[in-house]
Order: structure tokens, then C-alpha cells, then sequence
């Protein structure tokens, strides 16, 4: 069973060019035709899968949200985040 599900519809997204290793390209591509998804789709998923797991990262990014938030306006609860879609060559 796959870990990561394949997309149901396109978010918003911004673009994110970055660098890999070949091997991990490579991985990334098959990794995408396992799920009938695109490459972007796998690292957004993947990233997200991170955050959520990543309980010191949890604790990290509280306190410095707390700081951040004390400092600029309230968002409206109700604006939706903003997703990256990676353009990779």
C-alpha cells in the first residue's frame, strides 16, 4: 500500500526550483509513476508527511509562529495555506 495517495485536484501552487541527487531523482520519478502523479504532487506530499511527523519541529515552529503572529496582524482562520509545486530539471 502506498503511503502517499494520488492528488485529487490542483491546489494553489508556487514554484520551487531545487537540486537533487540523480538517485534521488531517479527515486522521485518512479516513486511518481507508482502513484500516476506528477513529481511536485510527491514533494509537496512528502514535505507535508514530514511536518505532521516531526514533533520538534511542531514545538520549534510554535514558538517562533507565537513570536512572529505577537509581531503582524491576525490572518482570517479561514485563508487557506499556500502549497509549493516544485519545477525540477
Amino acid at each position: 500500500m502506498a503511503i502517499l495517495k494520488a492528488p485529487s485536484k490542483q491546489p494553489k501552487t508556487a514554484t520551487l526550483q531545487v537540486r537533487l541527487d540523480e538517485e534521488v531523482r531517479r527515486a522521485l520519478d518512479k516513486y511518481a509513476e507508482f502513484l500516476d502523479a506528477n513529481a511536485s504532487y510527491i514533494v509537496s506530499e512528502g514535505l507535508k508527511f514530514l511536518f505532521r511527523k516531526d514533533k520538534e519541529f511542531k514545538r520549534w515552529l510554535g514558538q517562533h509562529n507565537n513570536a512572529e503572529n505577537e509581531a503582524r496582524p491576525r490572518k482570517h482562520a479561514s485563508s487557506k495555506g499556500e502549497s509549493i509545486q516544485l519545477e525540477l530539471k
